[in-house]
């Protein structure tokens, strides 16, 4: 059986051309296949896979639209059973759709929803992006509360935002509406356009703190802890310390890292997303799928949990 590993890059998604694929395997591809969240949903999917008696592979494809779509049409003319993928632009749903349903395969979208031609909804596993992001700005919002910020502090709301993805503008303005509603001021939301990389939002973040220079304490929320974390370092090189930034982190594997190594850190919390129960999930609903002849569930969604430096060791690994 043959894998590819999510490390590789972009490049990989080339690889389909040529490949036998067994009759029984499912492939899944990656928009980010080098951050930790989608290796571990790669390691999921292709656990699950494997205890199942399937073939998999995994192609990362680096946010590249292009490489996804030829990912999806060499995966069905090697004969995949079925895919699951991430796609680097929901504006590829239709083709997506499209190619699976005329090659009678089962196609599942994972973590960023997808439509087909007539605008309904491809079958999804992850997260809901209004619950997730509630559950980060009810502890964001919580911990400015109590922090004394509110009592005449010059703080500022940092939405690290990817504003072409909705399930990212769902997490994000579900999160800054808590934080709202906690006590914060809307005036004080300041918004950091970035593309879901933690360099991006590094780049991004770094104008705009200095663009605020009345601002000498910030809450910083984000799609995901790659942006968080850009944010924080942000912070951190125009001289802000960690006791002046109150981080909640979406994923958790960026925030555990300085907890783990007990260093001093911007992130107060962190929401825990399993990649590898979302990878389980789709790999078990695509077989599942093949097996019965039905259709896949519309919905597959994922728990998270929130976590902090006190208990995150209790409910996730921190690699």
């Amino acid at each position: 059986m043959k894998r590819f590993n999510t490390l590789g890059l972009a490049v990989c998604a080339l690889g389909f051309l040529g490949h036998a694929t067994s009759a029984n395997e499912i492939v899944a591809i990656y928009k980010s296949g080098t951050q930790q969240y989608f290796i571990d949903q790669a390691e999921g999917f292709q656990a699950a896979a494997e205890a199942r008696g399937y073939d998999s592979r995994v192609i990362n494809v680096e946010l590249d639209s292009n490489l996804a779509i030829s990912a999806m049409s060499d995966a069905i003319a090697g004969g995949a059973s079925g895919v699951a993928i991430t796609a680097p632009d929901q504006a590829l749903g239709p083709a997506l759709a499209a190619s699976a349903r005329e090659a009678g395969i089962p196609l599942i979208a994972t973590d960023d929803p997808l439509v087909d031609e007539a605008g309904d909804p491809v079958p999804f596993a992850g997260f809901n992006g209004v619950a997730m992001g509630t559950s980060v700005g009810e502890r964001a919002g919580g911990l400015l509360a109590t922090s004394g910020w509110l009592d005449g502090a010059s703080y500022g709301i940092m939405s690290v935002e990817v504003q072409t993805l909705s399930v990212c503008e769902d997490r994000t303005n579900a999160a800054k509406a808590q934080i709202i509603a906690a006590g914060g001021s809307s005036d004080a939301v300041v918004q950091v356009p970035y593309d879901g990389t933690t360099d991006a939002a590094l780049t991004a973040a770094g104008p705009l703190i200095t663009a605020n220079p009345q601002v000498d304490r910030w809450v910083v929320v984000a799609c995901n802890d790659e942006g968080v974390l850009g944010a924080v370092n942000a912070l951190g090189n125009a001289g802000f310390q960690p006791e002046d930034i109150i981080a909640v982190g979406l994923g958790a594997y960026e925030a555990c890292r300085p907890w783990a190594a007990d260093i001093p850190t911007g992130f107060r919390a962190a929401l825990y997303l399993s990649g590898t129960d979302v990878g389980a999930a789709a790999a078990n609903a695509l077989i599942d799928a093949i097996e019965s002849g039905g259709p896949l569930p519309l919905n597959t969604v994922a728990d998270t949990t929130i976590v902090d430096p006190e208990t995150y060791a209790d409910v996730m690994p921190c690699a």
